[in-house]
């Protein structure tokens, strides 16, 4: 049995949805970003106990198709760009490919539903991971571009500003508050 669960967007909520999975019994194959695969069917029950106990933590049971597809192209791309050491790729082959449907279609339905494209979505996920970057204090803005894919310093820094309306530096001088969850962006 298949389930797809909206807002996970990091390893403490995979833990946190093995946990719940734990206290109603269910026994997972496995629990991804967004998506988890039991080994038996649930009762309606345990079904119930599950989306209380998801809601509860700010996770949803997603039962409409359209809106679980979304929840993995956006689960994907946080996983790439958040999580894994990736060199080069181009998104559109890699949710293409992840998926096993024509990117377009992917883009379509991600644009209508959404309000913004999936290139778009990429942009602001990075630049998330800019400002997580640099409120840490381990890599330079060279480092950070070459981590990100970025064709240049210069690129990031113009697209760091046009969505977060301060530099790079201005940024780094206020502080970590200005950071967002990723479920957010």
């Amino acid at each position: 049995m298949k389930l797809y669960i909206k807002n996970m967007v990091c390893p403490r909520c995979i833990r946190a949805v093995e946990q719940i999975l734990q206290r109603i019994n269910a026994k997972p194959v496995y629990v991804h970003l967004g998506e988890v695969l039991l080994q038996d069917p649930i009762s309606a029950e345990q079904l119930e106990s599950l989306k209380d106990q998801l809601l509860k933590l700010g996770f949803e049971l997603l039962d409409d198709s359209l809106q679980q597809q979304i929840d993995q192209i956006k689960s994907i791309i946080i996983r790439h760009i958040h999580y894994q050491e990736d060199k080069k790729f181009v998104f559109s082959e890699v949710l293409a490919n992840e998926l096993h449907r024509d990117y377009s279609v992917l883009s379509k339905l991600f644009s209508e539903t959404e309000g913004i494209t999936i290139e778009q979505y990429v942009i602001l996920q990075k630049i998330e991971k800019v400002k997580e970057l640099l409120a840490y204090n381990e890599m330079n803005l060279n480092e950070i571009s070459y981590k990100l894919n970025y064709s240049s310093v210069a690129h990031l820094s113009a697209q760091f500003k046009k969505v977060t309306g301060l530099t790079p530096s201005q940024f780094k001088a206020q502080g970590i508050h200005l950071r967002k969850f990723l479920n957010d962006v």
